[in-house]
């Protein structure tokens, strides 16, 4: 339900983007393109960090984690106690929330740089 939620905000962003880029000027969609891009890598990066962190202390005592499982690390949430999860689930959201901000704050700079050409 929460992904959905995501989607929902970013394609909503995304149309908002688009209506604010028709009176603003290019140069102003891009610096607060870049402004939301900085910004969701900030949140995004280290909480994403140590989601895996927290994940493979988690899971390495009692199962062999396998060799790229960074790559679908959700893939593991099942190997979870309970108690492992909610201790992960704030640092899951908040990474996702910062590659949600990352990927429209990323579209609505370069949409400001192709409007301004």
């Amino acid at each position: 339900m929460f992904e959905i939620t995501l989607v929902v905000i970013a394609v909503i962003a995304a149309g908002l983007i688009g209506f604010v880029a028709t009176i603003v000027t290019p140069g102003l969609v891009t610096a607060i393109g870049l402004g939301v891009l900085l910004l969701g890598l900030v949140m995004g990066v280290p909480t994403g960090f140590w989601y895996h962190v927290i994940l493979y202390r988690s899971l390495s005592t009692r199962i062999r984690v396998p060799r790229k499982w960074w790559l679908t690390p959700s893939a593991l949430h099942p190997h979870l106690t309970e108690t492992e999860r909610r201790r992960i689930k704030p640092w899951y959201r908040m990474g996702g929330v910062g590659f949600v901000l990352s990927v429209v704050g990323g579209l609505a700079a370069i949409g400001g740089v192709l409007l301004g050409r």
